[in-house]
């Protein structure tokens, strides 16, 4: 085929056939109109559907056509290597996604590799980094999303934040961990306010909260061991300074002693 300016009528219905499938994916494309969008990347200044046409009386369907060799496809008229690759590409590049969808993923089936897998993900860390773990249905990591850095007291916009990627991962489970450069395992009244609002938010997508870990050195604390969450409702984060102040005070000596208690240094 010559390689001469795609005519304007031609144009149109390349552009329409884009439209379509940014809408509703290949949902309602014949076989040969698949052809047609994938050819015209692959030969832009022509007009393909005839060559789809051609292939599709050739080989018989559409998986046939893809499956097919490099060397085979480039005995039809108007398929050069270029093309010829390109078609061949695709079902390699789907097994290529299904191994890797299949790959085995890391399970947190306890409380122990919870925390040793936030450990892992906060090492080294020299400011305050906040991430979600998303989990799938049998406690597989699904993701590690850095939501913020820096301190947690500006928690406005991370229950939007967390729900979007909740939904993105399709998760089932979450949980939270965040580190404290200065060493502290004692979270803060904030600490504590941002994440009954965030495990509000997952309740809310019936995605189930599992905890929240405050991370220093190679020590975990956790915050659902020791009920924190229960401690101290919203509103305390709504009254002044002082009563807020006050409050934390209280808050730090009830965990110190129980850090204590277990051995753990504060």
């Amino acid at each position: 085929m010559a390689d001469e300016k795609i005519p304007h009528s031609h144009a149109g219905h390349r552009q329409r056939l884009r439209q379509r499938f940014c809408a509703n994916g290949l949902n309602g494309f014949a076989p040969h109109e698949v052809l047609e969008l994938v050819l015209g990347y692959a030969i832009p200044r022509q007009d393909v559907n005839p060559l789809a046409h051609q292939l599709m009386e050739r080989y018989g369907s559409l998986h046939a056509v893809l499956e097919a060799g490099v060397a085979d496809l480039q005995r039809v008229e108007g398929i050069g290597e270029y093309t010829a690759v390109m078609l061949s590409l695709f079902p390699q590049v789907a097994a290529k996604c299904e191994e890797s969808r299949l790959a085995r993923k890391e399970i947190l089936s306890n409380q122990q590799e919870a925390q040793a897998h936030c450990i892992r993900l906060l090492q080294g860390c020299k400011e305050e980094h906040f991430y979600a773990v998303f989990l799938g249905g049998q406690m597989e990591v699904l993701a590690d999303v850095l939501i913020s850095r820096g301190s947690l007291s500006e928690v406005r916009s991370y229950p939007r934040v967390v729900a979007d990627y909740a939904l993105r991962y399709n998760a089932h489970h979450a949980l939270f961990c965040h580190n404290h450069p200065g060493g502290s395992l004692v979270p803060s009244v904030a600490d504590i306010g941002s994440t009954r609002k965030l495990k509000d938010t997952l309740e809310s997508l019936e995605v189930r909260f599992i905890d929240h870990y405050i991370v220093a050195g190679k020590q975990a604390f956790s915050m659902m061991d020791h009920n924190l969450l229960e401690v101290i409702g919203g509103e305390v984060l709504a009254k002044n300074r002082a009563a807020n102040s006050a409050g934390e005070v209280a808050l730090r000596r009830r965990i110190e002693q129980m850090m204590k208690e277990e051995g753990v240094e504060p």
